[in-house]
């Protein structure tokens, strides 16, 4: 099978050890004809040696060594051009750390060409559709979520109920028409721009139901400053939708 027909997996991570080795395995259980690309900001727990050395005993699983933490943005930026250069029909990522269960992911592949319907250009997978949701936060988490996603979709004209979460499958074809040097988003925004850029190129969007499951080892990378600085780019996107700009 040429890479024409194929989806790669991209996987974010820093200090995922305790996660990643699992994961890489369950992926290749449920889904056995992908590829997977791990995009790794030097994590000094030995994630991206592991990975290297799992990758030695196959082509199908790749490290892209980065030089530090810059940003989940930027990473996931880095494995779309990644499977755009090498030809994928989709790429499709997911977070490291079991919050998106590989068990959804026959349901995102499905959906990108489903049997009733037109064929679609991303598929989210959603906590915000019938069927979604989420186990594991806090009252306050689940009100600061809606939230940002419904100052989303308001401000930049969004149509899918989850904006914000990052476990999607991408049509590389509409990806490569993207400008990734015009992303602003360095952060957990980066899930709300790049949506907003592929509105702008009449993307069609579809959902599809998952459980996200609140990490159970390693540390959150979320914080507060990153949190704002993601509403300000948000608020900016917006006043330049506003304008038509």
């Amino acid at each position: 099978m040429s890479n024409a027909d194929k989806t790669l997996v991209t996987v974010a991570t820093y200090n995922e050890m305790e996660n990643l080795p699992r994961l890489v395995d369950e992926i290749f259980q449920v889904v056995p004809e992908v590829d997977i690309l791990v995009i790794d900001d030097n994590s000094p727990d030995g994630t991206g040696q592991w990975c290297d050395e799992r990758a030695a005993d196959g082509a199908r699983l790749r490290c892209l060594h980065r030089e530090g933490k810059l940003g989940l943005g930027t990473a996931i930026i880095a494995g779309m051009r990644w499977g755009i250069e090498r030809g994928y029909k989709h790429v499709l990522n997911m977070d490291a750390d079991f919050s998106h269960q590989p068990k959804y992911l026959p349901d995102l592949l499905a959906g990108m060409e489903p049997a009733d319907g037109p064929a679609v250009d991303v598929m989210i997978g959603s906590r915000y559709v019938p069927g979604g949701g989420v186990e594991g936060w806090t009252a306050k988490r689940h009100i600061m979520s809606r939230g940002v996603n419904l100052y989303a979709r308001w401000l930049l004209g969004l149509k899918p109920k989850d904006c914000s979460g990052s476990f999607r499958c991408y049509r590389t074809q509409i990806l490569a028409r993207v400008d990734f040097d015009a992303v602003r988003s360095r952060g957990y925004s980066f899930q709300e721009e790049i949506l907003w850029h592929l509105k702008r190129l009449r993307a069609r969007f579809g959902e599809t139901p998952i459980i996200f499951i609140d990490r159970k080892r390693g540390a959150s990378k979320i914080d507060s400053k990153e949190a704002l600085a993601s509403l300000r780019i948000i608020l900016g996107l917006g006043v330049r939708n506003l304008f038509g700009r």
